[in-house]
């Protein structure tokens, strides 16, 4: 259980943070970039659920909301083969499988894409193209953390998972893909 009785503490006035860990690094490091991004997805997300969304949307998101606080989690807490005091949260299989079954479930309703897509149409559908962005920029920091150290596979598979189920539920806000918003190459030329 977390315990906040205080918000501020002072500690990271001079640049830098803590890892779940304990080890002090600094805030522009690879790691705190990486997770600083999936809150930030995770804060976007919030601004969707304001929007008016069917039910299993809204339901599934808020399920994606608390998944991304074990994402923060996983990547707040470097691998490491040395014992611990505890066995640090992780992401697992099923939660990325999840997603899977959401975008199958999701796709039953839509007609396949002749062309790709504007983000836009209905606010609801604007805000989840936003966020299908800042997850694939989540994913891409994830990914170069990956080069530089290990990070859970299952993190990334399910930052990728979630960039798809965001882009079939921007469809879905969009009166089930009828009002979306078609890209015509070279329309203004």
């Amino acid at each position: 259980m977390v315990y906040l009785n205080r918000i501020y503490t002072k500690s990271g006035d001079r640049g830098e943070t803590s890892l779940g860990t304990g080890e002090r690094v600094p805030k522009t490091a690879a790691r705190i970039i990486a997770y600083g991004e999936v809150d930030e997805l995770n804060s976007v997300l919030g601004v969707v659920l304001t929007t008016e969304l069917p039910a299993e949307i809204q339901g599934t998101l808020t399920v994606v909301q608390n998944d991304l606080f074990d994402v923060g989690a996983d990547l707040c807490m470097p691998e490491s083969d040395e014992p611990r005091e505890y066995e640090p949260l992780r992401v697992v299989a099923s939660q990325p499988e999840r997603l899977e079954a959401a975008i199958d479930h999701a796709n039953e309703s839509l007609e396949p894409l002749e062309s790709f897509i504007l983000p836009g149409g209905s606010p609801a559908s604007a805000y989840l193209h936003l966020a299908r962005t800042i997850c694939r920029r989540a994913e891409i920091s994830v990914l170069k953390l990956h080069a530089e150290e290990p990070v859970n596979s299952q993190v990334l598979i399910y930052l990728n998972r979630l960039s798809d189920l965001l882009f079939v539920y921007g469809r879905l806000a969009n009166n089930n893909g009828r009002d979306d918003v078609l890209w015509v190459p070279g329309k203004n030329r």
